[in-house]
C-alpha cells in the first residue's frame, strides 16, 4: 500500500539514494504537501489535447523494459474520464511486443513530450488492449486519418508528474513551421513585388 501517489516511482531504493544525494528533504516536502496528482486535472488534458505523439513504456513479466513511440493526428490520445486514457492502435509491423507484454505485465508509463516548449509530463499506471469493442474504438479513432484501427488500447492512470524544462531541445513540427514559412513567404513575394515596381517607376539613366 502507498502512503504517497509519487511512491510509484520513488520506492524505498530510490528514496535511499535520494537521501544519499541530498534531495530527499525536498521530495518529503512535495509529498506531504499533496504529492502527485492522480486524476486527469483540466490542465492535463489540455496538454494531451495538443500532442501527435508520445512514448509508452511496457516490460515483460520478468522486468525487461520496451519503449515504443506512438504518433497519430493531433489529440488522438484521448481522456475517457478522469482516470483513464485511450488511443487507437493502429497497424504497424505486426511485432506486438507492447500487447505481448501488457497480457503479462499490465504496468505501463506515458511520456509526454512537447518540444516546441520544453515541457514534458510523466504518467505511471496500467495498461490493456480492448479487442472487438466498435462502440470504443469509433470514440477513439479520427475518421480523417489513414492509420487502420486494429483494437484500442487504455491506460488507467496512478500519478503523474510534469518537471523542469532542463535538457530539452526546441523541436518544431511541420503543422508549427508552415504559419510562420507562409507568413515569410508572402513577405518575400510582397518586397519582390515592391522591388520590380521601383525598377520600373526609376528614370531612365542618362544616354
Amino acid at each position: 500500500m502507498r502512503k504517497y501517489s509519487s511512491d510509484v516511482a520513488f520506492t524505498p531504493a530510490v528514496k535511499a539514494l535520494q537521501e544519499r544525494k541530498g534531495s530527499r528533504n525536498s521530495y518529503a516536502r512535495m509529498e506531504r504537501s499533496g504529492s502527485w496528482e492522480t486524476t486527469v486535472t483540466p490542465e492535463l488534458a489540455a496538454f494531451i489535447a495538443e500532442r501527435d505523439m508520445f512514448y509508452l513504456g511496457t516490460a515483460t513479466a520478468d522486468g525487461q523494459p520496451y519503449i515504443q513511440h506512438r504518433g497519430g493526428p493531433t489529440g488522438f490520445l484521448k481522456v475517457v474520464d478522469e482516470r483513464t486514457l485511450g488511443f487507437a492502435d493502429f497497424g504497424g509491423n505486426k511485432q506486438y511486443l507492447t500487447l505481448g507484454n501488457l497480457s503479462e505485465n499490465p504496468k505501463a508509463f506515458i511520456f509526454l513530450m512537447d518540444y516546441a516548449n520544453r515541457q514534458r509530463v510523466k504518467l505511471w499506471g496500467t495498461a490493456r488492449a480492448v479487442e472487438g469493442d466498435a462502440d470504443l474504438e469509433a470514440k477513439l479513432r479520427d475518421p480523417s486519418y489513414p492509420g487502420k484501427v486494429e483494437r484500442a488500447i487504455l491506460f488507467t492512470v496512478e500519478a503523474w508528474d510534469s518537471n523542469c524544462p532542463q535538457h530539452i531541445h526546441p523541436r518544431y513540427t511541420n503543422e508549427e513551421i508552415a504559419p510562420v514559412v507562409e507568413k515569410l513567404q508572402a513577405r518575400i513575394t510582397e518586397l519582390e513585388a515592391e522591388v520590380k515596381r521601383l525598377r520600373t517607376a526609376a528614370p531612365a539613366g542618362p544616354q
